[in-house]
């Protein structure tokens, strides 16, 4: 899948950015060192060091564009590319830290919860995580419906259904002698403004390999595929979202972790 794009996925931060406020107040222990797995453009840092002043913050991303973004505004900060998979195998140079945590980037991990054992292991004190549990909103049924017409599902194939689980699925995954698992969900209700919003928003974030694989034809045969997907997809986003007066809102479930050493 060809890179991130840090400007599209910053278009509504606010919102994106609530989720991990919530999971930082849970985390009850002060941690003198914070990895941030999947940092992105490193504008959550900010939030890590006015929880935590003085404690040393560093970034992981498989993202270079967002790294690159991230050492741009942030060029106090540790920011490193790598692997969620090498961190949790000790591969990833980044070494463990007091608190280990994740905002919506273990979604994009392959078999993800066989990892999370792993990770809470490199933490010495907490690892907290939160991931959306909208696999099965309209955003994405229609994602996955609309890939599947032609011409499209000739490009892109099948559209995967990345599920993360439930709360006390995680509680399962992660509860053990010597830890303490705090799961719990919340549905937040995002008012977005502009024109097709939705469509912006998912086009930042969930829908990049479908929007890449039909950027790729395009360039390399001279077609319009991702205008023809991006009007038939806009067109059913709007009828499932419509529209009000204020705006235009969007549920959006997510899911959060925080497993503590030692309480």
């Amino acid at each position: 899948m060809a890179d991130w794009s840090p400007t599209d996925y910053l278009r509504y931060t606010d919102e994106r950015s609530r989720p991990f406020g919530e999971l930082v107040a849970r985390v009850r222990r002060r941690p003198a060192s914070i990895l941030d797995l999947g940092c992105g453009p490193g504008h959550l840092t900010a939030v890590l060091r006015r929880r935590w002043p003085g404690a040393s913050v560093v970034g992981l991303d498989t993202s270079a564009a967002m790294i690159e973004r991230a050492r741009a505004t942030d060029p106090h900060g540790t920011y490193l590319l790598g692997d969620v998979r090498d961190h949790a195998t000790g591969r990833s140079g980044a070494g463990d830290a007091d608190l280990v945590i994740s905002n919506a980037a273990f979604q994009w991990v392959p078999d993800h919860r066989d990892l999370l054992p792993l990770l809470a292991d490199r933490a010495r004190h907490a690892f907290a995580f939160s991931v959306p549990g909208n696999h099965d909103a309209p955003s994405h049924a229609l994602l996955r419906e609309v890939a599947a017409r032609p011409p499209f599902a000739d490009v892109v194939g099948p559209v995967e259904r990345r599920a993360t689980a439930d709360p006390a699925q995680y509680l399962d995954d992660l509860a053990r002698p010597g830890w303490h698992v705090d799961a719990w969900e919340t549905t937040y209700v995002h008012v977005l403004d502009g024109d097709d919003p939705v469509l912006a928003w998912i086009s930042a974030t969930g829908a990049q390999p479908v929007l890449h694989a039909l950027d790729d034809h395009d360039r390399e045969h001279g077609s319009d595929l991702r205008t023809r997907f991006d009007a038939q997809y806009g067109a059913a986003l709007r009828a499932a979202y419509p529209r009000r007066p204020y705006g235009t809102p969007l549920e959006f479930r997510r899911v959060f972790v925080v497993a503590t050493r030692g309480v």
